[in-house]
């Protein structure tokens, strides 16, 4: 999940740089999604492995 945000932050950079503003826009806001994603399902697993034991 997160090497997808990489990804989509990368495709999004590049993008910009040549010009393409929604391009550019919509790959971010799906990076930004992919990390928040990855971060919650990131704590999940943090609590439920602090929980067994």
């Amino acid at each position: 999940m997160l090497y997808y945000a990489i990804v989509f932050l990368v495709v999004a950079l590049i993008a910009g740089v040549l010009g393409f503003g929604g391009i550019a826009g919509a790959s971010a806001s799906i990076a930004q999604i992919l990390f928040f994603i990855f971060l919650a399902i990131f704590v999940i697993s943090l609590v439920m492995r602090a929980a067994r034991r």
